[in-house]
């Protein structure tokens, strides 16, 4: 009946942050919300939101996140749980991992890519054809 409000925490997954052109930091960040890079970092990014790496922005270093949108440069280990989106412009040098890769025509992808998710391999898929004409026979 009454809400207690005083104990919730306030929720951060909307914060847009944003390192401008022209801007350089070098350390570690982690954040609740997204981030724009238009500037350069150099170092680790580990966020629960999108990372949007704009035209004029690099990064070198690891990326932990949920959702990327790359249009700039990136060097290190890039880690995107669910969909990475690499933009015409877009430069990679790396490790990749993710769920989900979109690759625009013209994007520079050089690094090797680890893509997660329900993957079969061909030893599963002959046990299931065995099982499955097991299954007939003794039918």
């Amino acid at each position: 009946m009454f809400s207690d409000k005083k104990n919730q925490k306030p929720d951060f997954s909307k914060e847009q942050n944003k390192i401008s052109q022209g801007t350089t930091l070098t350390g570690d960040i982690t954040s609740e919300g997204s981030f724009r890079i238009e500037g350069e970092l150099e170092g680790n990014l580990n966020i629960k939101g999108k990372v949007v790496i704009g035209e004029t922005g690099q990064i070198n270093g690891e990326v932990v996140c949920e959702n990327a949108d790359v249009e700039g440069k990136f060097t290190g280990t890039l880690k995107v749980n669910s969909c990475l989106t690499l933009k015409s412009t877009s430069h990679i040098s790396g490790d990749v991992i993710t769920d989900q890769l979109v690759v625009e025509n013209g994007a520079v992808f050089n690094a090797t890519c680890q893509m997660k998710g329900n993957v079969k391999s061909l030893d599963d898929e002959r046990k299931g054809t065995a099982e499955l004409k097991k299954t007939k026979a003794t039918q």
